[in-house]
């Protein structure tokens, strides 16, 4: 492990304060997305009396001068956030699954008490105060039950084509349906669920996709996905061509929706919390 954050949660103990863990996957190379997100939706802060805390996942370029200056930028932010877990793996599609492996591991040792996750990408768009708002309004909200949701994904198995990112060969699953999972884009999980996903994992072979690879370890665990409609991991359908795709009002009442530039996210951020905004008039 290059860069480690054992006391983000308080320790074990404290990590029962985290209400909201934010873990994001993010490229060495994505210095841009992450200053963003620590000004936006990944703030670190306190939101109707619950602490969200944000760590951001990252693996190593390949090799060369390149490998070396990003490793010292994330120092750098990592001296000034604490906020970076990094593995001297290489961070690319095919290890997003090993990545999120690493992270689990690493939340059972130090922060196993944290209620509940959001799960994402780096370029998505998160209402983090809607997220807190809808977990607060479950029933059981001490992340010790079982909760899985975001954008249902089923009835679909891996594609056979050698051309495709996606591609997966009869070697690797000879099923040609996969388990029900929820997009990868972002979702969220109970502590309970992030910690019975690792215990899955250590007897489930990798694979290199990974919202499937998670929607496996459900499935063996005999539990399942959920859907939620906040969740927009495809990107929104908008059915009319002469609309503002930035409007806020759009993205206010959502939870997640996939995928944004740094700039486009600052501004609907922005835009959603002002007291001017006026929506459905």
């Amino acid at each position: 492990m290059l860069l480690d954050i054992p006391d983000k949660c308080g320790g074990v103990d404290g990590s029962a304060e985290v209400f909201l863990l934010l873990v994001i996957k993010s490229s060495p190379m994505n210095y841009d997305r992450r200053e963003v997100l620590r000004k936006t939706w990944a703030k670190e802060r306190l939101h109707n009396g619950v602490w969200i805390r944000r760590i951001f996942v990252s693996g190593t370029m390949d090799a060369g001068f390149e490998k070396e200056r990003l490793n010292k930028l994330l120092e750098v932010e990592h001296r000034e956030y604490n906020d970076i877990l990094q593995w001297n793996f290489s961070d690319s599609f095919y290890n997003l699954t090993l990545k999120q492996i690493l992270f689990l591991e690493w939340m059972e040792r130090n922060c196993p008490n944290a209620r509940f996750l959001l799960n994402g990408d780096d370029d998505v768009f998160a209402n983090t105060d809607n997220m807190v708002e809808y977990l607060q309004s479950l029933k059981d909200n001490n992340g010790r039950k079982h909760l899985f949701t975001g954008h249902l994904i089923q009835n679909v198995g891996p594609i056979r084509s050698s051309g495709s990112k996606y591609f997966i060969p009869v070697q690797v699953q000879e099923s040609d349906s996969y388990p029900p999972y929820c997009g990868g884009g972002g979702f969220l999980l109970s502590g309970y669920t992030a910690l019975v996903i690792y215990k899955m994992s250590q007897s489930i072979t990798i694979l290199p996709i990974d919202d499937v690879y998670m929607g496996m370890c459900l499935a063996k665990a005999v539990l399942g996905p959920d859907s939620h409609m906040g969740f927009k991991t495809a990107g929104l359908e908008f059915l009319l061509e002469k609309i503002d795709l930035y409007d806020p009002c759009y993205y206010k009442d959502l939870l997640l929706v996939h995928r944004f530039l740094p700039a486009e996210m600052y501004f609907i951020w922005h835009k959603i919390f002002d007291p001017n905004l006026k929506c459905g008039i």
